[in-house]
């Protein structure tokens, strides 16, 4: 099983699932896909779609996936690496009115220099993640409070 989170940010991330549903429709995608979609409305014949799973629930789906496909938010990935999963993630865009700004652009190439995840920069990259992500294997996760404030302050200090 594949589960989509897309966070409680209040703005529609509506191209992402437009892909999986087209990867899915390519057979690229074959497992079952759970999405808990948040603000978005997006209807499919090929995902279960949920706008809000209660935390209880929707970690035992976290613990139940093979991947998880997620938007750029430190929780959704801390979340999700915590237990060792897979994890794909892709940046809400300004352009897209997805976002305020294009912060988590530079959340996710943290996670994904540091070998925790597999960051893609747009959603037309997400057949060829996935395809990676048959062969990657995440690095382990530590709660490391120091490392976690130092990316946080490089990060604070890129966007000023």
């Amino acid at each position: 099983m594949i589960l989509v989170m897309l966070g409680t940010q209040n703005n529609s991330f509506h191209r992402l699932l437009e892909e999986i549903d087209k990867l899915i429709e390519k057979k690229v995608i074959k497992e079952e896909v759970i999405v808990q979609a948040g603000y978005t409305k997006y209807l499919s014949n090929n995902m279960k779609i949920f706008t809000l799973i209660p935390q209880e629930k929707l970690e035992k789906y976290q613990e139940e996936a093979n991947l998880i496909i997620t938007h750029g938010g430190v929780g959704s990935i801390i979340g999700s690496i915590k237990k060792g999963k897979k994890v794909i993630a892709v940046p809400r865009l300004h352009k897209y009115g997805e976002h305020v700004n294009d912060h988590q652009k530079q959340i996710i190439e943290s996670f994904d220099n540091n070998g925790y995840i597999i960051g893609i920069h747009d959603v037309s990259e997400l057949g060829l993640a996935i395809e990676r992500s048959k062969k990657f294997i995440p690095k382990e996760y530590k709660a490391n409070n120091e490392k976690m404030l130092s990316i946080i302050e490089k990060f604070i200090d890129s966007i000023k």
